[in-house]
């Protein structure tokens, strides 16, 4: 499994409110919580994103509230990715389950910048920013999470188990 996109560039600390802000928690659609996502960080964020674009940030992100809603709205805004120093540990367990792809790895945080075209293989959890050649090592994930990711989410994972 690899992703190829445009890196949307953040800082440390994003909370699951600028993720998703709480005003619109009135729906689970995930279309429809895509049009708000980073909006209260980033107003352009919904308009510019395209299929298979990147969020890299820096230190702890999806902290604060346990809602599911912040990665369900990444993942439907296009995000194929998000490469962080760190990550919540509920957002990272949220990410997982609902098919989303997030990765650690403080190095690549360091040398990707906003705008930089990354591709990233979740089988070897090589980084490869392609706007500067330079190649970053994350950990790779385990075959068991390649799987749930590849299901698109743990529910789609345990009912093509039973099958």
């Amino acid at each position: 499994m690899k992703a190829v996109g445009t890196v949307f560039r953040y800082g440390d600390n994003i909370d699951t409110d600028v993720i998703i802000p709480a005003r619109y928690l009135n729906t689970s659609d995930p279309q429809e919580l895509a049009q708000y996502c980073m909006e209260d960080i980033d107003l352009t964020f919904s308009k510019k994103v395209k299929d298979g674009d990147i969020i890299v940030a820096d230190k702890n992100f999806g902290c604060g509230s346990s809602r599911e809603h912040a990665p369900i709205a990444i993942k439907a805004s296009g995000i194929s990715c998000v490469i962080a120093k760190t990550f919540a540990r509920i957002f990272y367990r949220n990410a997982i389950n609902i098919g989303l792809p997030i990765l650690e790895c403080p190095e690549a945080v360091k040398g990707i910048s906003e705008g930089d075209q990354v591709e990233v293989d979740f089988n070897t959890g090589e980084i490869h920013n392609m706007t500067t050649g330079i190649t970053y090592k994350a950990q790779p994930f385990p075959e068991f999470m390649q799987r749930i990711i590849a299901a698109n989410g743990l529910v789609n994972y345990v009912k093509e188990s039973r099958n």
